[in-house]
């Protein structure tokens, strides 16, 4: 079959790779039909290399029609349309009793001391072939997948693997009262489906990025905009927003790649060049994140909100304000999103007649799998207006 798989440092290629085959009672093999490019994906892509291997398959946002169920799967039959969701959870361990899918004990990396296994996230995360390909295996047939009804395109369901469960999760994290205001960061595709979430429970949204395409989009939405690099202070701006106050809550839909943290930046371009198991080492024990984008959280958000964080972060040494932080009795939240935790309140919103949130005109650029090395180049590089693209294999 055909995979998008790395093969170095910003080097994405699509491949012939063996066909994935049952190899416990309790798989499903998967025939996909759509596939997501993540943001997620671009810190494989760069910074953080040193821990893929040559080969691996990419991609954790994936939909398809059942192939073939290993003997132990009682819930799916061939034929099933399945969205798979991007963290593989047992669904019956302490922690996913407790909703804490992304926490599963049974698939937690030990080694690594991160949390459940991704599909295609390399080895911090288990090293488990992804979905950018034309067939995946999916472990936990009765528990992981998440059926669907045939019928819609797939882009009605296929933001159940990743999109829709993140920004839903930093919605709810963000915990906003009725008529409050949420300031987002980043209107990139959790950033504009986060926003669009909270519009849809009757919240006002500040977005902030300075993409004019994402903002355009939001704004599109009925959120109020802020371009950051046509304002002096994000963070003052918003409180002439908000009388003086600040945000009730926001959102860092940005992470550990934010614009605005030179000396960050620099240090990221530096280890690059370090030896690849030396690269290791540094990023597990001495490495630091971009912070501009949490910076701006801290400073914006109002005393005693919250502060949701969905973006991705991985390094050990970061320097936080902790006398701000106390100061303004803010409370943080954060963590990869617990899919199955919110799945079912998203899929009934889903099947509803009406595309309440813009599923189903939510991607950008719909893409065969040939074009993902140059959709990660573009991605990655803000270009040609994309913001969201599926693959079709």
């Amino acid at each position: 079959m055909k995979a998008v798989t790395w093969q170095g440092k910003k080097d994405m290629q699509v491949t012939e790779v063996p066909d994935p085959v049952i190899e416990e009672p309790t798989d499903v093999i998967v025939r996909i039909t759509s596939t997501g490019l993540c943001g997620s994906d671009l810190h494989l892509y760069d910074p953080l290399t040193p821990f893929m291997t040559a080969g691996d398959i990419v991609g954790h946002e994936p939909m398809g029609v059942v192939e073939e169920v290993g003997a132990g799967v009682s819930s799916l039959q061939p034929g099933d349309r399945v969205v798979v969701p991007f963290n593989i959870s047992c669904g019956s361990c302490w922690m996913c009793d407790r909703k804490l899918f992304s926490q599963c004990e049974t698939t937690q990396n030990r080694d690594s001391g991160t949390g459940a296994s991704l599909f295609g996230y390399s080895k911090l995360y288990g090293q488990v072939p992804g979905g950018q390909a034309e067939m995946l295996r999916v472990p936990f047939g009765d528990a992981l997948p998440i059926k669907v009804p045939h019928g819609p395109p797939d882009d009605r369901f296929l933001f159940l693997s990743d999109v829709l469960p993140t920004a839903w999760q930093a919605v709810e994290y963000a915990d906003v009262e009725d008529g409050g205001t949420l300031m987002i960061l980043g209107a990139g595709p959790i950033g504009d489906m986060a926003a669009r979430i909270a519009l849809h429970r009757g919240l006002r949204v500040i977005a902030v990025d300075q993409v004019r395409e994402r903002l355009a989009r939001v704004h599109g939405r009925g959120a109020e905009t802020v371009d950051f690099s046509q304002v002096d202070d994000v963070g003052e701006r918003v409180r002439e927003l908000t009388d003086g106050r600040g945000a009730d809550a926001v959102i860092d839909a940005v992470g550990m790649e934010a614009h605005g943290s030179p000396v960050a930046e620099t240090a990221q371009k530096a280890l690059g060049l370090l030896p690849k198991k030396v690269q290791e080492k540094v990023m597990l024990t001495a490495g630091s994140d971009r912070l501009a984008a949490l910076l701006s959280a801290i400073d914006a958000v109002r005393r005693g909100g919250t502060i949701s964080i969905s973006g991705v972060y991985g390094a050990p040494t970061d320097p936080l304000p902790m006398f701000q932080l106390f100061d303004k009795q803010v409370q943080l939240r954060m963590g990869q999103a617990n899919v199955h935790r919110w799945s079912d309140d998203i899929l009934a919103l889903l099947q509803d007649d009406t595309d309440h949130l813009g599923v189903e005109s939510f991607a950008t650029h719909h893409l065969p799998l040939e074009d993902a090395p140059e959709a990660y180049r573009k991605f990655r590089d803000k270009e040609d207006g994309m913001v969201k693209v599926v693959f079709t294999p």
